[in-house]
This record gives C-alpha cells, sequence and structure tokens, in this order.
C-alpha cells in the first residue's frame, strides 16, 4: 500500500514492484492453466489409450477363451480316440489270438505225428510263420498298452531261474537254426517286477541278439551289483555302430535291411518303454563286428519270498491219467486243448463250453485242474466259472485262467484267487511245464 508521506518517486517505484509481481503471478497463473489443461488432454488421452487397450485384451481373451475351449475340445477327442484305439487293441487281441492260439495247437499236434522230410520241412516253415506273426501283434498290443497313461504293473517276486528255463525253451530252436550258442548262467536271485513284462523286457532283448548274431553265441546272465541285480545280455554280433546308438530304442530301426533278418525295428522300442514305466534303469555297450551286451537293473528281493517255479520230466510224466476241465467257448480251441490235453499230455481231457456245461460236465467227481478262457459268451467270464466249478467241488481245484488281455485287474483277481495265468497264445510246451508244476 502507498503511504501519503510517500514521495511520488519511491511511490512510483512500490507501484513498479507491485505491478511486477502482479504480472509474475499471473505469468505463473496462465502458466499454471497450460500445464492443467495439458495434464487434462494427456488424461484423456491416457484413457481413450487405456480403452483401446482394454478392447483389444478382452477381444485376446476372448479368442484365447475359444481356442482353449477349441483345445478341449480336440484333446477331448484325441483322448477318446485313444481310448477307442486301446479298446479296439483289447478286443481285436482276443479275436485275433484265438485263432492263432488254436492254429498253434494244431500244429504242435500235426508235429507229433510221423511226416515225410517234406512235410517236416513245411510245418517247420509254419511255425516260423506264426511265430512272425505273433511277435508282430505282441508288440503292437504292448506299445499301445505302455503308451496308456492308465497302464497298471502286477509287481510281484520273479526268480531269475525260472524265466531263463522258460527263454531257454523259447528260443533254442532259433539259436540251433543259425548255428549258434545260447547259454543262460544258473542264477537264483529274485527281483520285484512285472512278470509278464519282465518276460518281455528279456525276450526281446535274446531275439535281437540272435536276430544280429552270425557267428559265436549268446549268454545271459544275472549279477548283483549296487544293491541291485542287473541282467545281462551279451552276444557276439556285428555290434551297434556309433552313429545308430542314439537311435536304435526308436520304433522301426533295423541295423541292417538284410531281408533274411525278421522283424519290424519294434523290439528295442518296446523295451525301452516297458523299463522307462517299470523304473529299471537299462543301458548298452557295443563295439562294431565284437559284440554288445545289454544291461537292465532290476531291485532285489528275498529269494524266499518266491515260489520254486520248476518242472521235472517226472511232473510232466506225472499228468498222465489226470483230468483237465476245459472251459472254452471257440470250437477250434477246444479241439486244440483236447488233441494236445490227451495225445501229447496222456491226460483226460473234458470240455464244455461255458459255466453252465461246465458244472453239468463236472458232476459228481472235480477234476485235477480248472483250465478256463477269460472271455466266453453271453458275460460269462473264466472267473465265473472258476469261482461256480469250485464252490460246487469238495476239494480246492487247481485252475488256470487263458487270456489274451495283458490287465492287471485280471492279473489282480486271479492272484486274489489263487488262479494261474496263461497268455495267448497258447505254447503246447508253456501249457506242459505250467501243468506239469502245479499238479506234481
Amino acid at each position: 500500500m502507498l503511504r501519503d508521506d510517500d514521495t511520488p518517486a519511491r511511490q512510483v517505484q512500490k507501484l513498479d514492484r507491485i505491478n511486477a509481481v502482479l504480472i509474475d503471478r499471473i505469468d505463473r497463473l496462465e502458466e499454471s492453466r497450460g500445464s492443467a489443461w495439458s495434464m487434462f488432454q494427456a488424461a484423456v488421452a491416457l484413457e481413450q489409450e487405456v480403452l483401446a487397450r482394454t478392447r483389444d485384451l478382452e477381444r485376446a481373451m476372448t479368442d484365447l477363451s475359444q481356442r482353449n475351449r477349441e483345445l478341449a475340445v480336440a484333446r477331448a477327442s484325441a483322448e477318446e480316440a485313444n481310448r477307442s484305439k486301446t479298446r479296439f487293441l483289447r478286443a481285436a487281441s482276443h479275436d485275433l489270438l484265438q485263432p492263432l492260439s488254436a492254429a498253434r495247437l494244431f500244429l504242435s499236434a500235426l508235429t507229433d505225428t510221423p511226416m515225410d522230410d517234406h512235410q517236416t520241412e513245411l510245418t517247420n516253415r509254419l511255425g516260423s510263420a506264426f511265430e512272425s506273426v505273433e511277435q508282430l501283434m505282441h508288440a503292437v498290443l504292448d506299445i499301445s498298452r505302455l503308451d496308456s497313461q492308465r497302464i497298471e504293473f502286477n509287481r510281484q517276486p520273479v526268480p531269475l531261474g525260472d524265466l531263463f528255463r522258460r527263454l531257454a525253451a523259447e528260443f533254442a530252436p532259433l539259436a540251433e537254426a543259425k548255428d549258434l550258442r545260447l547259454g543262460f548262467r544258473p542264477t537264483d536271485l529274485v527281483v520285484e517286477s512285472d512278470p509278464v513284462f519282465l518276460r518281455r523286457i528279456a525276450q526281446n532283448l535274446v531275439s535281437n541278439a540272435i536276430k544280429y548274431t552270425n557267428k559265436g553265441g549268446v549268454i545271459v546272465g544275472a549279477r548283483r551289483r549296487g544293491g541291485m541285480c542287473w541282467l545281462t545280455i551279451h552276444d557276439t554280433g556285428i555290434g551297434i555302430p556309433a552313429v545308430d546308438r542314439n537311435r536304435i530304442f526308436d520304433e522301426f530301426q533295423r541295423l541292417t535291411h538284410d531281408q533274411a533278418t525278421p522283424g519290424m525295428g519294434l523290439g528295442l522300442s518296446i523295451v525301452r518303454r516297458a523299463c522307462a514305466k517299470l523304473g529299471h534303469p537299462i543301458s548298452f555297450s557295443s563295439e562294431a563286428m565284437r559284440g554288445t551286451t545289454f544291461r537292465v537293473g532290476l531291485p532285489l528281493i528275498d529269494a524266499r519270498e518266491a515260489k520254486p517255479d520248476k518242472p521235472t520230466d517226472a511232473a510232466i510224466l506225472a499228468l498222465r491219467g489226470r483230468v483237465a476241465l476245459v472251459v472254452e467257448n471257440d470250437p477250434d480251441m477246444r479241439r486244440g486243448y483236447e488233441m494236445i490235453l490227451r495225445d501229447r499230455l496222456g491226460m483226460v481231457p473234458r470240455i464244455a463250453g461255458g459255466t453252465a456245461e461246465a458244472l453239468a460236465t463236472m458232476g459228481d467227481e472235480p477234476p485235477d485242474v480248472i483250465l478256463a478262457d477269460y472271455h466266453l459268451e453271453n458275460g460269462d467270464t473264466g472267473v465265473a466259472a472258476i469261482e461256480a466249478l469250485r464252490a460246487a467241488s469238495d476239494r480246492p481245484v487247481t485252475a488256470v485262467m487263458v487270456t489274451a488281455h495283458r490287465d492287471a485287474i485280471i492279473a489282480r483277481t486271479c492272484s486274489a484267487m489263487g488262479v494261474h495265468l496263461l497268455e495267448k497264445p497258447v505254447h503246447p510246451h508253456e501249457l506242459a511245464e505250467m501243468l506239469g508244476r502245479l499238479l506234481a
């Protein structure tokens, strides 16, 4: 404010200062208003950008949701297709292995009859053809089952000595045909595994060893090391070149394309899958033209947990005159069983097509053994037949279930019932071995 005693000059100076302050404040207000306007405009632009991005995100989320739904539908369709494939293979396995089993039994019965050299050659070639078909079918079914996420294993004690004896009987003719030595080192070690798949692992490894060995031989043994048992298969074959060692466990891989070497290249793929599912480590070492050694690690268990599984010649001879009640709905299989049981083993076969007929056939005299197919007619099963026959008997009756389905549920059911399992296709020597052991 101006006072009255101020001189005009001083008053002018004060007015100038006041004007300067006012001008400065006005300038600041102008700047502030401009800044606020800019901020307002920026906020509006940002809001518009956020709205645009939100719309883009909503569209992306909608697209993603749609794609997720499509993916879920596609996944469900793929899973259903896989289940359908598994169901088809399970059903087809029975229908395909049934006539193959019957043919095997008839062929075996034929070999027991007198034949000239030409007929012998024909039966040998038929046997080889059946063996190839069986191997291929087993490979397809094993791969299908091992690829299933719902696979269950029937882990139990497995005496390796018994496994070796069965493998020796199975592969001796193949080794002899190539003039190879096939040896199995005696062992009393017992391991824990699924007996069906462990046998399949060993079968594929021994088969491959013989297949790719042209001179020398194959040695199979078991060695205790580091708290584990290592199943070893050593051959003096062509070996595995270094460039092929990363692919030998893939499907349809063969070391040679020689037509004289049979197989589709699925054996080691099955071995890898089975070992991975069972938790059995597998390794190999090889030297070109010097041979290969495969090793499979198996958990050791107390040998006292396993039952002896060695049939004797006396046990086989003891089958003569024993009564076998066969429950089988397929006419060819019934006839094949009848011929093998009666003509080769000297047993007395009684044949029935289902549970009701089996009860009528048995009458008041229980058989020494029941041999039942798992799948019968009109929902009837071998389980029902065995239960009914045992209930009608005055003593426990030994029973064998024959099935084409490698199903853990069937295996557990049979184990709980004290019923022994036999896989299709039925090999006469395996049937004789099992019956000889059970009825000894």
